[in-house]
């Protein structure tokens, strides 16, 4: 798959359409995969920590979750075109269950938030596989490797928050028998209805950062770092 390099950073140049061939090809070929979603913030935590940098990188996925990668993206003459975000590639995989019987093992979050988000994405994909659940609070590091072994997943959504998720994937992904696997971070709590996502014309004109900030008037800074992140993509350019 073609990749664009913002900042040191890769980020794959896809749609939801191609994304979802290519992760359907690694399960019938039982090909390990590992989705990760890049933004702005890690992009600019990666400059300062190569070992994120590496991780990021490394990835067999990078998806242009943040509208701000779109857009720089685009002041550097490159070609990635629309978002990719976390979330929707999240609602993918769960197609994918639904369409081919994929089993999926849900790990991270507080135990009510995760019973709630598997409850919703149940009625909203009827045929989904959930194979099994694991809140984000277990001690015991082996008791969730042998959770999901025993599940017999294919694919493992893990809420952790960044890097911590990845971090997991990159530790645990070869000692799982799962071939898929994603960092989905709050995606649970949206799922779950507890925490509200922007309408739909927000989310399709990009500006679903403006409805967390109206929400939370404290990440006015992260939208700040906005600013000296396309600041920057664009003078690295040159």
């Amino acid at each position: 798959m073609e990749k664009e390099t913002i900042l040191g950073v890769q980020v794959c140049v896809t749609d939801y359409p191609q994304i979802k061939a290519a992760i359907k090809e690694d399960l019938e070929a039982q090909r390990k995969a590992f989705l990760v979603a890049i933004n702005p913030e890690k992009i600019l935590k990666a400059r300062k920590d190569e070992a994120l940098k590496n991780l990021l990188n490394n990835a067999t996925y990078q998806i242009a979750d943040g509208v701000g990668v779109v857009y720089a993206s685009k002041l550097r003459g490159g070609k990635i075109r629309s978002r990719v975000t976390g979330i929707d590639s999240m609602k993918m995989l769960c197609e994918l269950s639904d369409e081919n019987g994929y089993r999926i093992f849900m790990y991270g979050a507080k135990e009510e938030i995760l019973q709630k988000a598997k409850e919703k994405l149940i009625e909203t994909y009827p045929n989904i596989q959930i194979a099994g659940t694991m809140n984000g609070y277990q001690k015991d590091k082996q008791a969730v490797v042998d959770a999901i072994n025993e599940s017999k997943a294919d694919i493992v959504l893990v809420a952790m928050g960044s890097p911590r998720q990845e971090n997991w994937i990159v530790e645990n992904m070869n000692t799982v028998c799962a071939k898929v696997f994603q960092g989905v971070g709050g995606s649970f709590d949206v799922v779950s209805g507890t925490i509200p996502r922007a309408p739909q014309w927000m989310q399709k004109c990009g500006l679903e950062w403006l409805f967390r900030l109206l929400r939370e008037p404290k990440r006015i800074g992260r939208q700040i770092h906005l600013v000296s992140f396309l600041f920057l993509a664009l003078f690295s350019r040159h």
